[in-house]
C-alpha cells in the first residue's frame, strides 16, 4: 500500500508559479510511475502529466507542455510539479497517483491517489 499526500497549492495570480509537492509512504517508492491530474470545478478529471522511475521518461499533456516541469527525488520518496506562467484555466484540484510501471495517462491504471490540493489562479 501506498500513501501519497500532496501540498502546495494554493491562490496565485495569473502568471505567477507554484511548486506542488507529493510525498510517499507506506512501501518502497521503487519501480512506481508518478503522474499528476487535475478537476477543475464541473469538468472531469484529466491527465497533467507523469514520470517514470528513473525519470528517463516525461509526458505532459498539451496545455501544461513548456510551462509545467515534473520531477521525482526518489531518495526522498517525493515527486514534484513546478507550475510556470500559470493562467486561470490552470485552477483546478491537483491530485498525484502512483502506479507500478510505465508511464500512462489514463486515471483509471492508477493504483494509489492522493487527497488533493486546490490551485486558484486568479486573472
Amino acid at each position: 500500500q501506498v500513501q501519497l499526500v500532496e501540498s502546495g497549492g494554493g491562490l496565485v495570480q495569473a502568471g505567477d508559479s507554484l511548486r506542488l509537492s507529493c510525498a510517499a509512504s507506506g512501501r518502497s517508492f521503487g519501480g512506481y510511475t508518478m503522474g499528476w491530474f487535475r478537476q477543475a470545478p464541473g469538468k472531469e478529471l484529466e491527465f497533467v502529466t507523469a514520470v517514470t522511475w528513473h525519470g528517463g521518461n516525461t509526458k505532459y499533456a498539451d496545455p501544461v507542455k513548456g510551462r509545467f516541469t515534473i520531477s521525482r527525488d526518489n531518495a526522498k520518496n517525493t515527486v514534484y510539479l513546478q507550475m510556470n506562467s500559470l493562467k486561470p484555466e490552470d485552477t483546478a484540484v491537483y491530485y498525484c497517483a502512483a502506479r507500478i510501471g510505465s508511464s500512462s495517462t489514463f486515471y483509471s491504471t492508477y493504483d494509489y491517489w492522493g487527497q488533493g490540493t486546490q490551485v486558484t489562479v486568479s486573472s
